[in-house]
């Protein structure tokens, strides 16, 4: 049983970026979906796909990463802000830039899983899931 699984993605990307892998798959579930797809709205992955496993049951969500045109890696860090044992939330008032604006936070909201900049210009905050530059 795995304890944080956004962290194990999370700890997945990072890796897979390291080696400069194209894809990445992790185990499915909503909300890593919706991280996803926040992370490619906001410009870090090419995209993702849901697929059945054939290994064993369940689904897997395919990431593909993204790099620049001469290599250079687009996700420099990814880190997790709330962890299970302490929980981070913010307001929407409390969201601070990342990295002086090329960053950005990645929250879980009323309104699903937003970026720091979606979630100020619909004013709303929530639990701190990671953030990436």
């Amino acid at each position: 049983m795995m304890t944080d699984p956004i962290a194990d993605m999370l700890v997945r990307i990072r890796n897979a970026v390291m080696i400069e892998r194209l894809s990445v798959d992790v185990p499915h579930s909503n909300q890593k979906e919706a991280l996803a797809a926040a992370l490619q709205r906001e410009g870090f992955i090419w995209d993702f796909e849901v697929a059945d496993n054939v290994e064993r049951p369940g689904k897997t969500l395919k990431v593909n990463l993204k790099y620049g045109p001469n290599g250079e890696k687009v996700i420099q860090k990814i880190r997790r802000v709330s962890k299970p044992g302490l929980r981070t939330y913010n307001g929407v008032a409390q969201i601070q830039p990342v990295l002086n604006g090329l960053g950005v936070t990645i929250m879980t909201t009323s309104k699903g899983v937003l970026s720091s900049r979606e979630a100020k210009a619909q004013n709303v905050g929530g639990e701190v899931l990671c953030e990436v530059w």
